[in-house]
């Protein structure tokens, strides 16, 4: 297996559910998966790393109340409703 070119790209082979792949290529064409995939990794990643910041202050300090990840939704996403409810994962 050839080692990676920093910033190249890489070919992996991924399973998911047929319909799921169907509904994707729908909505990208075949040649946007790979970068809706990306995307959708980054931004995994991005909320992995945010989950683990409140583990940590959680663990300091105490739970966040309902009232500050309102605030902290509110400044996130602005007036729109939140991506995800309080109460749901993100990761």
């Amino acid at each position: 297996m050839k080692s990676p070119r920093p910033g190249g790209t890489e070919n992996i082979s991924v399973s998911m559910p047929s319909e799921l792949l169907g509904v994707l290529r729908t909505r990208t064409g075949k040649r946007g998966v790979s970068a809706y995939v990306t995307a959708a990794v980054r931004h995994q990643l991005a909320m992995d790393g945010l989950a683990e910041i409140v583990a940590a202050y959680e663990a300091e300090h105490e739970p966040l109340s309902e009232a500050e990840v309102q605030a902290a939704q509110r400044e996130l996403f602005g007036d729109a409703t939140a991506p995800y409810a309080s109460g749901d994962s993100a990761a």
